[in-house]
């Protein structure tokens, strides 16, 4: 009786799909930020979701990670740590860090990966090739 209790909830387990965006195309790409409300970002930042429930990336400056645990299409970078280098652009990752933990929504469609909020804001990413 034990053993077909274990056999059944391992079946499903293996049913349990990963309903953050990781599970919806979000995983198994490098995210390049392209713009922040519509103006050309000049500096480097990417985005990454390396694993269910995580982020990370490299902002202007220094790599960073955290959590995003919320399933798909809402978005909040919680819980972000970054390496602590310093830099010339510290104006520009400062602006991105701040932006991306103001996201709450996400889509991803095709090579694109769009973040926005209730305020209007938005983040445009491309798959980097």
């Amino acid at each position: 009786m034990r053993a077909a209790a274990l056999l059944i909830a391992m079946s499903i387990l293996g049913y349990c799909k990963d309903e953050t965006v990781s599970g919806h195309g979000g995983a198994g790409a490098t995210w390049v930020l392209h713009s922040i409300d519509g103006t050309p970002f000049a500096a480097r930042a990417t985005l990454a979701f390396p694993e269910e429930g995580t982020l990370a990336g490299e902002a202007p400056c220094n790599r960073y990670s955290g959590a995003q645990t919320l399933p798909y299409p809402w978005f909040r970078a919680e819980a972000l740590i970054t390496t602590k280098r310093a830099c010339p652009d510290l104006a520009a990752e400062t602006r991105y860090l701040r932006t991306l933990e103001e996201m709450t929504l996400v889509e991803v469609a095709g090579d694109t990966l769009l973040l926005t909020n209730d305020a209007g804001r938005e983040m445009v990413f491309r798959a980097e090739e």
